[in-house]
């Protein structure tokens, strides 16, 4: 009686090519569903920031200006302000009682706090007026008005 093999030896190829025990491990198939899925997360995370913006999710369409020449700054505070005269702070449209609370709240956190006003180009103008001159009653003077780049020079 052969155990394992014709000559009865137990032969470790002989194991392997009968189907016996079978002692590596393949990660090249491993390997590959990670890579696949390392991209599908890279597209789909890069399509989901580019949808939220700085808006928090809302689309402003910002008025073009040239280049500015000096550096840009992080903001502290982004408001943006819809064609329909809502305001928007981190993503939720907020009444002026609430955006006077975050603008007490930004001040007390750092008095230099930079106010960043993302106005549609349909937004009246007294209506960004109103909020800037909100964020100054509460102590805010640091502002900017965020548009986009025409690429004229």
């Amino acid at each position: 009686m052969a155990l394992n093999g014709p000559n009865g030896g137990g032969d470790p190829e002989d194991l392997e090519s009968a189907g016996g025990i079978f002692s590596d491990i393949n990660i090249t198939p491993l390997t590959d569903i990670f890579l696949v899925l390392l991209i599908i997360f890279m597209v789909t995370s890069t399509v989901i920031v580019e949808q939220a913006g700085q808006s928090g999710g809302l689309k402003v369409n910002l008025p073009r200006a040239g280049k500015t020449s000096g550096v840009n700054e992080l903001h502290d505070l982004a408001i943006a302000v819809l064609e329909d005269g809502r305001t928007v702070v981190g993503g939720k449209v907020v009444d002026e009682n609430e955006l006077a609370r975050l603008l007490d709240k930004a001040h007390g956190d750092n008095p230099d706090t930079l106010v960043l006003v993302q106005a549609d180009q349909g937004v009246t103008h007294g209506r960004v007026v109103s909020v800037m001159e909100m964020a100054r009653r509460h102590g805010l003077v640091r502002m900017a008005i965020a548009t986009r780049d025409d690429g004229r020079r």
